[in-house]
């Protein structure tokens, strides 16, 4: 494994990396894959923030294109960097999780941006809510996406925010509720969640509608992603999960239907 830890960024400026009083560690896990476009871009998101005391962590899967290139150039405000090929984004996350050293763990896509005061307000939530395990903040997508609506996992994925930008954890409820899984390639996000709120009951809450967190880049590999195979796996994911097969059955088909209904009024 290629590895580097750098001791620069925070301590340069003076900050102990670790938790203090009221200044959580946050740590930033990013996945790279042929990032170079939009990864400069991201790791300044990072770099602008008001909220100093956090850790960047990029996981690179051996890119080709470049993406290296960035990585080192900026190696003095990167805390720990890897490059080699890996299974998929969740084995790459997972690497940053067992590497991140903050009480706060955050995801942040290699092509989508933080906003400036988006760790300040996740610290200010967690230091004024002790009780709760995760949070999710507002973040523009295609629209505005906020709140957080946890008695609708069992049927539509319109519960959250988003992953990337919007999803932070404490350190210890990632331990309880574990690893993202590997066998699923398009939504380990979605069953993530199912067994940190259903199986596990973590309490989590959302951020007022305008505390923005970031924005998330559209046009990404989630949107080029096969309709079916997609369908396909969060059914595979919520049977695993215990789910009805029943109620599973009835969610396909009306997803599917909407789908196909969708895709005629779009040919016509």
């Amino acid at each position: 494994m290629k590895q580097k830890k750098i001791s620069g960024g925070l301590r340069k400026r003076g900050i102990l990396k670790k938790d203090k009083k009221n200044l959580p560690l946050i740590s930033i896990i990013t996945v790279a894959l042929n990032s170079k476009k939009f990864l400069q871009q991201s790791i300044n998101s990072v770099l602008n923030q008001s909220y100093k005391n956090y850790e960047l962590i990029i996981v690179d899967g051996q890119s080709t294109d470049g993406t290296l290139d960035i990585i080192k150039k900026n190696k003095s405000k990167i805390d720990y960097w890897i490059s080699e090929k890996d299974n998929g984004f969740s084995d790459a996350v997972n690497k940053g999780i067992k590497l991140s050293r903050g009480s706060i763990i955050s995801i942040l896509n290699s092509d989508d941006i933080f906003y400036k005061h988006a760790l300040r307000t996740a610290a200010n939530y967690f230091n004024r809510y002790k009780y709760i395990d995760f949070l999710f903040g507002s973040v523009i997508k295609y629209k505005l996406l906020y709140g957080y609506r946890p008695w609708k996992i069992r049927w539509s994925f319109g519960f959250y925010s988003t992953h990337s930008i919007g999803f932070f954890i404490r350190e210890k409820a990632q331990k309880k509720v574990g690893y993202y899984k590997t066998k699923y390639k398009y939504s380990p996000d979605y069953d993530l969640f199912y067994r940190m709120i259903v199986k596990h009951k973590l309490k989590g809450m959302a951020t007022k509608k305008n505390e923005i967190f970031g924005k998330f880049r559209s046009g990404g590999v989630g949107s080029k992603l096969p309709f079916v195979d997609y369908l396909n796996e969060t059914v595979r994911i919520r049977l695993d999960n215990g789910q009805n097969i029943f109620l599973v059955s009835i969610i396909f088909l009306l997803k599917y239907t909407r789908y196909l209904i969708n895709k005629i009024f779009l040919i016509q």
